[in-house]
């Protein structure tokens, strides 16, 4: 579903609770764009701010990963790179 450029996925099923997916390299039509911050360089920065990570990109890899984080109220935030 859309409105302007946000965008909101409905996925029955593939996650237990609601969940917020940020996707790094894509706009929001899922094209790629340059200059943008790897996964790897956001997970290590939410570590160095203490963040306990719920799962981590093996930080010894290049391209597509994800991390997930929880908020301080308890929502689960996926970082999704596909390139």
């Amino acid at each position: 579903m859309a409105n302007g450029s946000t965008k909101i996925g409905l996925f029955q099923g593939m996650f237990e609770d609601n969940i917020m997916t940020f996707n790094p390299g894509w706009d929001q039509n899922a094209q790629s764009v340059a200059g943008f911050v790897d996964v790897r360089e956001i997970q290590a920065k939410l570590k160095a701010a203490g963040a306990s990570l719920m799962a981590e990109a093996d930080a010894a890899t290049t391209g597509p990963a994800n991390c997930m984080v929880q908020d301080p109220d308890g929502n689960t935030i996926l970082l999704d790179q596909h390139i």
